[in-house]
């Protein structure tokens, strides 16, 4: 199990994903973050998740980490704002607008029961033979989804129809984060 993540942990990631952010708004490659000072490896996946003026900028991540949380948060802030497909890379001018959420996720635990979603504690990650899809846990409380509705949208995620966590070929993975955040402006 990996150790929780204290104050000074969550301001040094932060700090990355700051200066990740900015280098890649202005095309800089991405630095070598090294991990913190007597950190054993760690595996835990990461999401980062950028806002501007409070609406979605950029979001992505990965299920399993690249060996240190430093990389792999790193390699996120730097997807989140020039991969992610849904926007055009981030440009200098919008960082003072930007919010950073790191969400630094749990292992995923395959479910059978959809009753043991948890709103508010619980992602979902959902796999079909025709999609995948992924919600934060933040993202069921933001929009005040009850479990039922967390799943359709997950299924609508995955570009498939609402429901589709019913099928039997439909697999359910749940998983929790320790999400923070701040503003880059």
């Amino acid at each position: 199990m990996s150790q929780a993540l204290s104050p000074e942990d969550k301001k040094r990631l932060l700090a990355i994903a700051h200066q990740t952010v900015e280098d890649a708004s202005v095309g800089r490659a991405p630095r070598a973050w090294p991990a913190a000072p007597g950190q054993a490896p760690d595996e835990r996946g990461a999401f980062v998740t950028l806002h501007k003026n409070g609406q979605l900028r950029g979001c992505i991540g990965n299920f399993v980490g690249d060996g240190s949380l430093e990389r792999t948060v790193s390699q996120m802030a730097v997807a989140a704002a020039s991969q992610d497909p849904r926007f055009q890379p981030l440009r200098p001018d919008e960082l003072a607008a930007i919010d950073i959420e790191i969400s630094v996720l749990s292992p995923l635990e395959r479910i059978d029961d959809p009753e043991l979603i948890e709103v508010g504690r619980h992602g979902i990650y959902l796999i079909s033979p025709r999609g995948r899809g992924v919600l934060l846990p933040q993202v069921a409380v933001e929009q005040g989804w009850d479990r039922w509705t967390f799943l359709d949208h997950t299924c609508l995620k995955a570009g498939l129809r609402p429901g589709c966590w019913r099928e039997p070929e439909v697999n359910i993975f749940i998983f929790s984060a320790d999400i923070f955040g701040e503003s880059l402006g």
